[in-house]
């Protein structure tokens, strides 16, 4: 049998809770709805759950006219999507690009929740912003995920992953659910890690590039559900995946033409794959 999709899920506020899907329309700079919000600091430098781990308990959901927030020790804060009238220009790690302000309701409730001031804002034209030029091509074109549009993992390294870290000195930190890692599409029936060694992928109608693989941080190492702090997977990823001082889970994607739909259910064809045995593309 083929591998499939198993799961699919969007983040419509960078760093915040993700929503599990069935079904998500792709677009040129990933999933539909996914990561075009952003929280920023008062000079619009990123914030991330790295920092603000209690950004994680912040819990999005994409309403026909904008965004719901509910958080904890906060009212929900219901917002229409801006308008674009008021822009201002945000970093996300050296990568600078004009967004729309959400306005003040949004920025005083994020502001209360991270303490420090800080501000919402919304991708409102996500063609502005570039894609890695050292792994992509010119016209790629991403939201507010870190560098590409796509993360793909499989269950099959997530078991592999998991079994290492109950061999280890911290098994009881383990077994770890695939929310940590935040992926976009999750597929199973291969063997661990073969996603390395892909380099085009059809999921449903629409062709993908790997780019890359994903390089971990330290957010992999928060309880998604309560954002408390471990040690898991990085300490075990850095004895059983690392190349050129990085630890590394999934692969980076690019979509191609022609754009379409993605569904759980979905078969994954491998159309190119390089040698299995250099690791994670890099």
């Amino acid at each position: 049998m083929p591998p499939v999709v198993t799961a699919l899920a969007r983040y419509p506020v960078k760093s915040c809770r993700g929503q599990s899907l069935l079904e998500a329309a792709v677009e040129p700079w990933g999933l539909a709805g996914d990561r075009r919000w952003m929280v920023v600091d008062a000079d619009g430098f990123v914030i991330t759950a790295r920092e603000v781990h209690r950004l994680l308990l912040v819990v999005p959901e994409v309403t026909d006219r904008g965004l719901t927030l509910t958080g904890p020790g906060l009212a929900p804060l219901e917002m229409p999507a801006p308008d674009g009238t008021l822009s201002t220009t945000v970093d996300v790690w050296g990568s600078r690009v004009e967004a729309a302000s959400a306005g003040a309701a949004a920025a005083q409730w994020f502001t209360e929740l991270v303490g420090q001031p800080a501000r919402l804002v919304h991708l409102d034209d996500p063609t502005r912003r570039a894609t890695d030029p050292r792994y992509t091509r010119p016209s790629d074109r991403v939201s507010f995920a870190d560098a590409f549009p796509l993360l793909l993992t499989s269950e099959a390294s997530l078991a592999a992953l998991n079994e290492y870290i109950a061999a280890g000195p911290r098994s009881a930190e383990g077994p770890l659910p695939m929310t940590r890692f935040r992926p976009n599409v999750v597929v199973d029936g291969v063997d661990a890690w073969d996603e390395d060694c892909w380099r085009h992928v059809r999921i449903g109608a629409t062709t993908f590039r790997a780019v890359k693989g994903c390089d971990r941080c330290v957010m992999t190492t928060l309880d998604p559900q309560t954002a408390a702090k471990g040690m898991e997977p990085i300490a075990t990823l850095a004895r059983q995946r690392k190349w050129d001082g990085k630890t590394w889970f999934g692969i980076n994607l690019v979509p191609d033409t022609p754009l379409g739909r993605v569904r759980v259910g979905d078969q994954v064809e491998v159309l190119a794959a390089g040698d299995p045995g250099a690791g994670p593309l890099r």
